[in-house]
């Protein structure tokens, strides 16, 4: 795979001895698989280039070639361009050999940390108040040169609105933008070896390589799990303990989140505080998005729709409990007028009207006892006063 650069710029693989180095040239790259005694060779015959170019002057270099990515838990088949499928699976096709190297057929293990970033993602776009675009395992075609294909487990976009977003059938490097998080997952893989180096020579930004917590028979060795974050810096990639995309989510949190059946206490937390962080940003939040919008819209209308029931339940209280108030009042002051006189009655309903239960019961017990209107007047409106 060609790549522009200086000639003999070695890069140091992040993940250290178990890649070996990564060796960008103008002739390609080697990705991995280093032999013992490798790097003893390539500094000495670096430090012989040096020792040689301060006497005599640079001339033509010719490219040497380059032994191709290994692709561990794959299997090499011979496969023509014309003959490539649409929506087939394989981890990489180089068109140079017309070689494609084709994977175990993915398992549930293996496919269930793509679909958990999915959602994961979903609830930090909700929280953030802006879509996120999530396009799955799509092919990442390389056109310049030999033309070479490569697909993705899952691949995320921030921005969808703004971004160059891949067409119907793949993206494209050098034409669509980059993908902000590229997830790979090494279920039976090992992309240090083979992918990782791809993807740094293409300039993708930030790669999470994850190896579940589930094992499988044919894991490569030495693939414990967790997830490792990496990010493109100065052309190189270098890990990191938390991402970049995704502000303040540590690669901890995020193995986390991809193992667990359901969403724990503790990730919906940390999905809550990474989408309020991104929305800060942005200047969005959940009353942004569409469906928690029509959540909260739904929930303040059943609550006006509750208290009005409830309203109407009380004031129906309050009614009746008038009613039977003024009820009682009129009971009282007929009795009243068929004792003394209407004059009496007529008091009798200022001093009852708007009162307590313990002035209905004085009132009462006077018309029966007192044997004067001014008798049972002094009685209604005397708290002291006895009521039996």
């Amino acid at each position: 795979m060609g790549v522009p650069g200086p000639a003999d710029r070695r890069v140091p693989d992040p993940l250290g001895a178990a890649t070996g180095i990564l060796d960008v040239t103008q002739g390609g790259i080697q990705a991995g698989g280093c032999r013992p005694g490798d790097a003893g060779r390539t500094l000495a015959a670096m430090a012989k280039t040096k020792t040689a170019g301060a006497t005599r002057r640079p001339g033509p270099r010719t490219a040497r070639p380059q032994p191709a990515p290994e692709f561990p838990g794959c299997t090499p088949v011979h496969l023509p361009r014309a003959e490539l499928e649409e929506d087939q699976r394989l981890e990489y096709w180089d068109g140079a050999t017309q070689t494609a190297w084709i994977s175990e057929p993915p398992s549930p293990y293996h496919e269930v940390p793509s679909r958990r970033m999915i959602a994961l993602v979903g609830r930090i776009a909700q929280v953030r108040g802006a879509h996120i675009e999530s396009y799955g395992s799509m092919e990442l075609r390389q056109q310049d040169g030999p033309q070479s294909i490569m697909q993705a487990d899952e691949s995320v976009y921030l921005h969808p609105g703004t971004a160059r977003l891949p067409g119907p059938s793949a993206m494209v490097i050098g034409v669509d933008d980059f993908p902000d998080v590229v997830l790979e997952v090494d279920h039976t893989t090992d992309v240090r070896r083979g992918k990782l180096g791809l993807y740094q020579s293409w300039g993708f930004p930030e790669i999470w390589v994850e190896v579940p917590d589930r094992t499988a028979p044919s894991r490569p060795r030495g693939r414990r799990p967790g997830l490792t974050i990496h990010l493109l810096q100065d052309g190189a990639y270098r890990t990191a303990p938390e991402s970049l995309a995704f502000p303040g989510w540590t690669a901890e949190e995020i193995h986390a989140a991809l193992n667990e059946p359901e969403p724990s206490t503790r990730t919906i937390a940390v999905l809550e505080r990474v989408g309020t962080v991104l929305g800060e940003r942005e200047g969005t939040g959940p009353d942004d998005d569409p469906l928690l919008r029509a959540h909260r819209r739904r929930g303040f209308e059943r609550g006006v729709e509750r208290g009005f029931e409830r309203g109407v339940e009380r004031g129906m209280e309050r009614g009746i409990e008038r009613g039977r108030a003024e009820g009682e009042r009129e009971l009282l002051c007929r009795q009243a007028a068929l004792k003394f006189d209407e004059d009496t009655a007529r008091q009798l309903a200022v001093l009852l009207e708007h009162a307590g239960p313990d002035r209905f019961k004085r009132a009462a017990v006077g018309i029966i006892e007192c044997k004067t209107s001014g008798e049972l007047l002094a009685r209604v409106t005397r708290k002291g006063a006895r009521l039996t």
